[in-house]
């Protein structure tokens, strides 16, 4: 992906997701890591331009899963695909199997690693950026 494909998907679908939460760009936190393309001048420039505060826009260390609680969601879907007796004969069974598993994560489930997120950042911090037990 490059620099104006992030950018594309910001356009669209972060600011679609904040109008239909009814959030404002300068009151929300953006998490993002240090990818060159979320780093990028192209990026940066677009979160200037679409009012988000410099100060609320984090560039967060590259392969921190400790740090991003979707990353944990993802782990969880990987194991509960690797259950499975026989692997998926091609890309539209294995779709199946994605939404099939997809649809069983509940609210509680991805409200517990977003809960998490302070113990998270705290334990980071204490390990001075180095490895943590999550």
């Amino acid at each position: 992906m490059k620099a104006s494909d992030y950018v594309g998907i910001l356009t669209t679908t972060l600011m679609d997701s904040l109008e239909y939460y009814g959030y404002n760009p300068q009151d929300i936190y953006f998490q993002q890591d240090n990818d060159p393309k979320h780093t990028s001048k192209l990026a940066r420039q677009w979160f200037k331009d679409n009012n988000f505060k410099c100060d609320h826009t984090f560039n967060w260390p590259s392969q921190s899963p400790d740090l991003n609680p979707i990353e944990h969601i993802w782990r969880h879907l990987k194991l509960k695909l690797s259950a499975y007796d026989t692997r998926a004969k091609g890309v539209h069974e294995l779709w199946d199997h994605v939404e099939k598993e997809w649809s069983t994560f509940r609210a509680e489930d991805c409200r517990r690693y977003i809960d998490s997120m302070p113990d998270r950042c705290r334990a980071v911090n204490a390990a001075k950026g180095g490895h943590t037990r999550y």
